[in-house]
């Protein structure tokens, strides 16, 4: 299996922003590398729809308290995700919110 990181992800899409390492080194499945991407403002956009109709969305927010926020829209359209802090440990699943 492929370990892709984060900061893979940044690398792929060109995308410059200063993070912090954990969430550089975190781990996430390697179909957002098939995502698009929008930029609007400071804020990444990239979001890909997989076969099983989930769609997947990854939020980069370089400089909010949660710089980073997952969220996938299942095919019932509930949505689960985790939002990620500035420091490690200050993870929050959505369903926490």
């Amino acid at each position: 299996m492929i370990k892709l990181i984060l900061k893979d992800i940044l690398l792929h899409f060109d995308i410059n922003e200063d993070l912090p390492v954990h969430l550089l080194n975190q781990n996430f499945n390697k179909v957002f590398l098939d995502g698009d991407l929008t930029i609007r403002g400071d804020t990444y956009k990239i979001v890909v729809k997989t076969r099983q109709n989930v769609t997947h969305m990854m939020f980069i927010k370089p400089n909010e308290e949660f710089p980073l926020v997952i969220m996938s829209e299942l095919p019932n359209g509930l949505l689960n995700g985790m939002k990620f802090g500035r420091s490690e440990g200050e993870e929050i699943p959505t369903n926490k919110l």
